[in-house]
């Protein structure tokens, strides 16, 4: 198919945004950090398409994971940092409860850092760099090997296998969360958007389509607004940490992180009202893009 893209060509494309960022994340840059992570787990979506040994891809994907898990809590503490800062320009929240929040967090992010070179695999992250790219080169020579269709068909094949079973868990989890305001579901969900989307991008360059397509747009806003709904979720949980290790009670401390917690509350339930006028539109896209994949794969 002209303008598609071969294996070899995906994972490169991959591993050079995955390297990229490694230098930066070893300077504990907030946004390098970031985008290792992405980047690590778009690798660990492509790798089961490549039609590899399966131990192989099996011990790849558990050496990115490892590396998404140990970046994930500095991540994590970065992100609420931000939605702090953001918090503090509004006068709904009450400024001297984020500020102690605020505090307790950078305290923790710095124990994190500290913390950070002990696990940071520097060697071991740079020689799975180097193994990703001699893989990319053994694919390259097989599917040079092979004509371009057969390479492209067999790609195609295993792409929209995977589509079609992250759009069948998207939908399971939509149905499953419902329309009442449940957090381990709707949380369920977002991870369950999270990899759809990703599996619909790979599909779309695999295919040579550039820009997103209608259904890519709609992934994205819920995943974002989802993104917002968990950040907020995240500091509410802490603020309960710092609740439950307040030493002698200080009522009015007590009270003044209750009443953060109850607006940061307030934008959960409107945030989850959003995305439940939006929960029929993503079902459809499920639905849809489940069809035309096993139609596209029985005309084949």
């Amino acid at each position: 198919m002209p303008g598609s893209r071969l294996g070899y060509d995906l994972l490169r494309v991959r591993l050079r945004r995955f390297t990229r960022m490694l230098h930066g994340a070893e300077k504990h840059e907030v946004r390098a950090l970031h985008r290792t992570r992405v980047a690590s787990r778009r690798l660990r979506e492509l790798l089961p398409v490549l039609q590899l040994e399966a131990r192989l891809t099996r011990t790849l994907g558990r050496r990115l994971r490892k590396l998404t898990a140990r970046l994930g809590p500095l991540r994590e503490l970065d992100v609420t940092l931000e939605l702090i800062d953001e918090l503090r320009g509004s006068e709904r929240y009450d400024a001297d409860a984020i500020d102690q929040i605020r505090a307790e967090i950078v305290e923790e992010r710095e124990a994190a850092l500290n913390r950070l070179p002990a696990k940071w695999p520097a060697r071991e992250v740079r020689r799975l760099g180097l193994k990703l790219g001699h893989l990319s080169d053994r694919i390259e020579s097989n599917e040079k090997g092979s004509s371009r269709s057969s390479a492209t068909r067999g790609l195609r094949w295993a792409v929209d296998a995977r589509v079609h079973r992250r759009a069948g868990a998207l939908r399971e989890a939509i149905e499953s969360a419902g329309s009442v305001y449940l957090p381990d579901r709707l949380h369920v969900v977002r991870i369950s958007m999270k990899k759809f989307r990703y599996a619909l991008e790979l599909a779309a360059e695999v295919a040579g389509n550039r820009g997103l397509s209608p259904q890519l747009r709609l992934l994205k806003r819920n995943q974002d607004l989802l993104g917002r709904w968990h950040d907020r979720q995240v500091l509410i949980d802490r603020i309960r940490q710092a609740q439950a290790s307040l030493g002698p009670p200080v009522l009015n401390t007590w009270r003044r992180l209750d009443g953060l917690m109850a607006t940061l509350e307030e934008d959960c339930r409107r945030l989850h009202a959003r995305y439940v006028r939006e929960a029929a539109a993503l079902v459809v896209v499920c639905g849809n893009v489940s069809g035309r994949t096993l139609a596209a794969r029985r005309a084949s």
